[in-house]
């Protein structure tokens, strides 16, 4: 029911009164006596916090109608992620109170959010309700529960996940060796390339390169796995078979929904492009599936693209291009990455190339755009391929530049930065939730990577399995004033492998702190750490085996950069010898190679987050800005935590270590 307001109806009652004085007097008292009761009802429903956030939204709610009337359409607002559209297209909304605001749209309809005094308030374009309880509020038809839980997320709301199991938070029956407890891995066998996951009927679908023959034979096929979390994965069995179509084996391509049936397979056919490779000679071939990506078939005219002769020309990257109406390719050529466009996913026409010397050969490519800060005004596309950073002290990993797009040529605007500076994050993949707004899926996207180096994959001392993925990662893109760079968090419902936490006793490490161990070998330490007066000093996360460090996880504050070193690991001390590369300390860049170190500089605290699992750490510091993936083995026997501080006084505000179950 649409509030009344004094200012229209107190008016309206005095003309009346005047042609029938008589009549119309008892009708106005009538009025206002309902008019100020009614005031007194909505006052009692809103008070405190309430009465804030309902001031606040009703201001959101004007300022969308006024954007509709000038623009055409609603626009998205968030405060803390610095999207002042709603603004710049309807009205300044007065926020005094509410410590973050956010509205999103889906072109019919909005949702907005106001958090106040610690809780988030929801009001909708379709309802006038405001609640602290999201379910009773009405959505839109075009705003999907994971849109307003992701909104909610944004205010600060976290969604809660129940307790896991106590037997997945156990030590395991048995030795797990290396096998990690929360990475996916093949069950047996070989893993590398991920392949970008899609969603299906509320279900991920996911593949990775796998070799069934590893060691003795060769060849890749792409194995499928599922999931409805991105944390809990189902290893499904191989979807697409090597040498059946006499064009070799299977390698690295990308399966799309095609939503309109543009390839002649029926509407919301699962499309596979991909490259095969027989006697050293790339080709890219079709197939696809009508089970919703569990099987494929081969298209009869396969290859699609016939190599032209080039000897790197592999790893096609697909999206749909909107603006265009079209399909677009990236193909990895070498030293460049070509693009083509099709209008059927099966005839390809070359548009142009993105060239980059000194980075070895591209491989993986990825094209996708992002908001800077959340602003739609600022919408930039970022593209990302596995490349050799030996040139700048680094191993391979992604690197990725921002800049613009024609619908033919990528343009960019700076140099490469690294989406992560650990030496084990390559070939990744990134993705949005297609159940988000547009504006929510330009904001943030998913990642996960294949955590290892060709540089030493083959040696290293693993089971009957080999290789193994990363987390999902959530990654943004900041400015900060400056060029804008990827920032990564672990994806929200890794919560769900949380277990009872054990706090990190606050004050100066000193001599250091002894760190409890969960009996599973699996957990995330988080740690919050005040800069020395002076600037100078490292806090230590060590691994450590009977007293001694195997591998060390830190950050120096006087170069503002976080670290990994793993050089007493049972690879690196091993009898035969591994590759260089892998004992090498792996440093944070805090960003581009021009920029400052990041280093928290217009802060006094820095947030280390380092998640640990039975042969792996990801590092994640400086609030994303800096991320470190990397392989650590063990030596054989009883495992020890400690916190220490190295060349000056470090002092912790406050910690935690969680224990994280498995997944398996």
């Amino acid at each position: 029911m649409p509030r009344t307001s004094p200012r229209t109806v107190l008016p309206a009652l005095a003309t009346a009164v005047k042609r029938r004085p008589v009549l119309w007097a008892a009708v106005a008292v009538a009025a206002v006596v309902v008019l100020v009761l009614s005031l007194v009802l909505a006052g009692r429903a809103r008070t405190g916090p309430e009465a804030t956030a309902g001031r606040v939204l009703d201001g959101v709610a004007a300022a969308q109608e006024t954007s509709k009337d000038r623009s055409g359409g609603y626009a998205s607002l968030w405060l803390k992620g610095k999207d002042r559209t709603l603004f710049e297209r309807g009205e300044e909304v007065p926020a005094d109170g509410a410590e973050d605001v956010r509205s999103i749209e889906c072109g019919a309809g909005w949702l907005a959010g106001a958090r106040v005094e610690g809780r988030a308030y929801l009001r909708s374009s379709v309802s006038d309700t405001v609640s602290a309880d999201a379910g009773s509020v009405r959505l839109p038809d075009c705003i999907s529960a994971e849109a307003r839980d992701a909104l909610l997320t944004d205010l600060g709301n976290s969604r809660t996940f129940p307790a896991p199991d106590a037997a997945a938070l156990a030590a395991p029956a048995k030795d797990p060796g290396y096998r990690p407890a929360y990475h996916l891995t093949p069950d047996q066998r070989w893993m590398n390339d991920p392949q970008r996951p899609f969603l299906k009927d509320g279900l991920w679908h996911y593949y990775y390169l796998y070799n069934a023959d590893y060691p003795e034979g060769n060849g890749t096929e792409w194995f499928h796995a599922t999931s409805t979390d991105l944390v809990h994965w189902k290893n499904e069995g191989v979807a697409i078979e090597k040498f059946r179509n006499g064009l070799g084996d299977i390698e690295t391509g990308s399966a799309v929904v095609d939503t309109e049936g543009t390839a002649g397979f029926g509407k919301g056919a699962v499309i596979a492009v991909l490259t095969q490779q027989d006697a050293g000679v790339q080709r890219q071939s079709l197939f696809y599936s009508t089970d919703n990506g569990y099987s494929f078939k081969g298209y009869d005219g396969n290859p699609v693209m016939d190599n032209p002769g080039a000897e790197h020309w592999r790893d096609p990257r697909i999206v749909w291009d909107d603006a265009n109406n079209r399909w677009l390719m990236l193909l990895a050529e070498g030293h460049k990455i070509g693009f083509y466009t099709s209008p059927d996913l099966k005839k390809w026409t070359y548009v142009s190339a993105f060239e980059q010397d000194g980075m070895g050969v591209l491989e993986c490519p990825d094209f996708f755009q992002m908001d800077v800060d959340g602003d739609p005004a600022k919408r930039t596309w970022v593209l990302a391929a596995g490349a050799n950073g030996a040139g700048e002290g680094r191993t391979t990993g992604l690197a990725y530049w921002t800049g613009s797009f024609d619908g033919e040529a990528f343009t960019p605007e700076g140099g490469h930065q690294w989406l992560d500076d650990g030496a084990d994050f390559y070939a990744a993949v990134t993705w949005d939730d297609p159940r988000l707004t547009d504006g929510q899926r330009k904001a943030s996207r998913h990642a996960i990577g294949w955590m290892n180096n060709w540089a030493y994959a083959r040696d290293l001392p693993t089971d009957g399995w080999f290789g193994t993925a990363s987390v999902v990662r959530d990654i943004r893109l900041e400015s900060d004033g400056g060029q804008p760079a990827l920032v990564s968090a672990p994806t929200p419902a890794l919560q769900s492998l949380e277990g009872e936490a054990s706090e990190v006793p606050a004050g100066s490490l000193g001599a250091g702190k002894a760190l409890p161990l969960p009996e599973s070998d699996a957990f995330k330490v988080d740690v919050e750490l005040e800069k020395p007066a002076n600037g100078a000093g490292e806090a230590r996360v060590l691994l450590q085996n009977a007293g001694k460090t195997y591998a060390t996880v830190g950050y120096d504050f006087r170069a503002g950069r976080a670290f990994v070193a793993r050089d007493g690991d049972a690879v690196a001390t091993a009898d035969s010898k591994v590759d260089a590369a892998y004992s090498q300390v792996r440093t944070g860049a805090g960003g581009s190679a021009e920029a400052a170190p990041a280093a928290a500089a217009g802060s006094d605290t820095v947030r280390l987050t380092v998640y640990v699992d039975r042969s792996s750490v990801e590092v994640f510091a400086d609030g994303g800005r800096q991320t470190l993936t990397s392989l650590v083995f063990p030596p054989a026997g009883a495992k020890e935590v400690r916190l220490a501080a190295d060349g000056g006084d470090v002092t912790v505000r406050k910690g935690t270590v969680t224990p994280l179950a498995s997944i398996r």
